[in-house]
């Protein structure tokens, strides 16, 4: 337990620090790794519970990698997929594995150090090209095409790895092995995805309908471990079931909160994954081989560029997004290392090989971010392109960029879809009633199932190029917490809250909202601006008028009198108005009106002889007999006033 505790505590530390220097979270724990493992101070180095901890951080990254791997989309992106992914994936292959070869390994290993060295990090690029809001630009797409073909390809290597690891198996041997481990496959597909289709979003529908947060994080835990375990049992990965279960509840309405639900335990477990990678470098490997460590490092990097660029270029793609997405693509992903981790386990590997080549991916993804991240800027500069080059795209259709996102799709964010629709402007909407969600999609509508407050989620809606937020659900605390985040992740963004009355509006908009629009009383405005205009009022003074009073926080509106009906209503709790007349005998006949102390009471007027002398009186007018005064608070402020206007007390 003390040995765990303090794996944490170094992880969390080097995570912090990493950050600060702008690296991947990946290389902190890989750091991390290196820090306890045998070449460090060696707290673990009998600590076999962290390679399930391990097996299960893999297990729930391809659920989520599932969930982003759509049928509908591979078959948008076949040519770009099957295209420049299989060809970069086939030649990188051939020309690592001959290279093995050259330099002494099996053939087994050699495919092994092939398939790592082949693939590229899913996880850093497409963050890179989520936060920069790149992910649908050209580059992007050529990015992404070939990164999904690679996780394509990690599902038969995960097959292939054990098989390869028997010590002695013929040719036909291996064949039979892999015949079979192919048959186990199929029936694994087959299986999950007969209910993913037909079960899971059925059962996903009841647990939305409970309201459980709680729920539905157990019900997607357990269908990724139970996909995983089906596979397991059947002699194959464990992260090849969960990746075939998220990719059934990709094109399901609960994608977002499924992501959102499973990522923190996603992001913890994959951390200590990476630890139990980190423990595989031996210092004294690269103490030796550091010089040939540098030279591998650049021309694996080059030579992927270049693969890219040069099969991109061949699909007649413009120089600078080829340039680009090689730049992007040219790391060792972290599929590497689950290839890696796969074959030590089974001992594939020598820890020579393995330190090596994890030292290799670790220095490469180090250098990935500020790659992804001027990739375009480089290529232009290589080509010596023109300044119009540098200018920036128009966003192709999809991408988040300057849409409405409106939390809420009951009636009142159905009414703000259909004309936001009719005046195209791009918008997403978000709701946690599974039934209305249904509906919603198959009349078209753009709505996903999920919670607004969740900060992962907003940013999966692209909050950050947002222009405006539409809050129309009633729930003060979460509203505030909304308004927090959104404030924190796009500070530009205009923040439009929807609520029952107005005694909020002060609190919403100190903390962000932009505007606040209390229906009762915006109900009432819209009743008196029919009423005037079919009275014969000019439309442009109800205009004026209507806009003063919003202006001016509804302060017509807040009180008003109260009847027998009424008191026992909620919202008519707040404020009041109360006529108080001086009667012979009242304290206050004779007096000035400042000689009391009335709190948290407002006189609206001074009625004497029919007419409101409130704003033209003294003011030490005395009061007289027959005067009233119309006062406006809540009830119990009220009574004391008029108890101490009357009696005294």
């Amino acid at each position: 337990m003390l040995e765990f505790v303090l794996l944490l505590l170094l992880a969390v530390i080097n995570v912090a620090i990493f950050r600060r220097l702008a690296l991947p979270a990946i290389l902190a724990y890989l750091f991390t790794g290196l820090l306890i493992g045998p070449s460090g101070l060696s707290f673990f180095a009998d600590f076999h519970g962290m390679d399930l901890i391990a097996e299960l951080g893999i297990a729930f990254l391809m659920f989520s990698l599932g969930l982003e791997f759509s049928l509908p989309k591979l078959i948008t992106m076949r040519g770009l997929v099957f295209g420049l992914g299989g060809a970069q994936v086939f030649l990188s292959s051939i020309l690592f594995f001959i290279v093995a070869l050259l330099a002494g390994t099996s053939w087994q290993q050699g495919v092994v150090i092939a398939g790592a060295l082949s693939m590229s990090s899913t996880a850093i690029i497409i963050k890179q090209l989520v936060e920069q809001q790149k992910i649908h630009t050209r580059r992007g797409q050529l990015a992404v095409s070939v990164l999904l073909f690679q996780d394509l390809a990690v599902m038969p290597l995960l097959i292939v790895v054990p098989i390869l690891a028997v010590p002695v198996m013929s040719s036909g041997d291996i064949a039979l092995s892999l015949i079979i481990a192919m048959a186990k496959g199929l029936v694994a597909v087959l299986s999950i995805l007969a209910i993913g289709k037909w079960c899971l979003p059925r059962l996903f529908q009841e647990i939305a309908s409970d309201q459980s947060d709680e729920l539905f994080v157990l019900m997607t835990l357990l269908v990724a471990l139970l996909a995983g375990g089906l596979t397991h049992m059947l002699g194959l990965s464990m992260a090849l079931g969960a990746f075939l279960a998220g990719m059934m509840l990709s094109e399901s309405h609960y994608k977002h909160q499924l992501e959102a639900d499973i990522r923190p335990f996603r992001d913890v477990l994959m951390g200590l994954f990476f630890v139990t990678i980190g423990m595989l470098i031996d210092l004294a490997v690269l103490a030796e081989f550091w010089l040939e460590l540098i030279g591998i490092v650049a021309v694996l990097m080059l030579t992927k560029m270049l693969i890219v660029a040069l099969l991109a270029k061949l699909l007649q793609q413009r120089n600078t997004d080829a340039i680009a997405a090689g730049m992007m693509l040219c790391q060792v992903g972290e599929f590497g290392f689950v290839l890696v981790a796969l074959a030590n386990k089974y001992e594939l590997l020598s820890a020579t090989q393995s330190s090596i080549i994890v030292a290799v991916g670790v220095i490469s993804m180090a250098l990935t971010p500020p790659l992804v991240k001027y990739s375009h800027k480089l290529s232009v500069d290589l080509l010596h392109s023109s300044e119009a080059l540098l200018k920036k795209r128009k966003p192709l259709p999809g991408e988040f960029t300057d849409h409405v996102i409106i939390c809420g799709y009951g009636r009142v964010g159905q009414t703000i879809a259909r004309f936001l629709k009719t005046e195209n402007i791009s918008y997403v909407a978000l709701d946690r009633d599974p039934m209305r969600i249904k509906e919603s999609v198959s009349g078209g509508e753009s709505v996903a199932f999920g919670d607004a407050c969740r900060r992962e989620i907003l940013l999966m809606l692209g909050v950050c190029k947002a222009k405006l937020v539409i809050i129309t659900f009633h729930n003060h605390k979460k509203t505030l917490s909304m308004l927090n985040t959104i404030s924190l992740l796009n500070p530009d963004a205009k923040v439009l809250v929807r609520t029952k009355d107005d005694k909020d509006i002060v609190e919403l908009k100190a903390n962000g909202a932009a505007e606040v629009v209390p229906e009762v009383l915006e109900g009432s405005l819209m009743l008196v601006s029919h009423v005037l205009l079919m009275s014969g009022v000019p439309i442009s003074k109800i205009i004026k008028k209507m806009q003063q009073e919003r202006e001016n926080q509804y302060q017509h509106l807040h009180s008003f009198f109260h009847g027998e009906t009424s008191e026992n209503k909620a919202e008519h709790q707040s404020e009041r108005l109360h006529a108080v007349e001086m009667l012979a005998g009242s304290l206050a006949i004779g007096r000035a009106l400042v000689q009391f102390e009335l709190a948290n009471v407002v006189i609206m007027e001074w009625r004497r002889d029919g007419k409101n002398i409130l704003d033209t009186a003294d003011p030490f007018e005395l009061i007289e007999q027959g005067d009233i005064l119309l006062l406006s608070g809540e009830s119990k402020d009220i009574e004391i006033a008029e108890n101490h206007l009357l009696y005294g007390r």
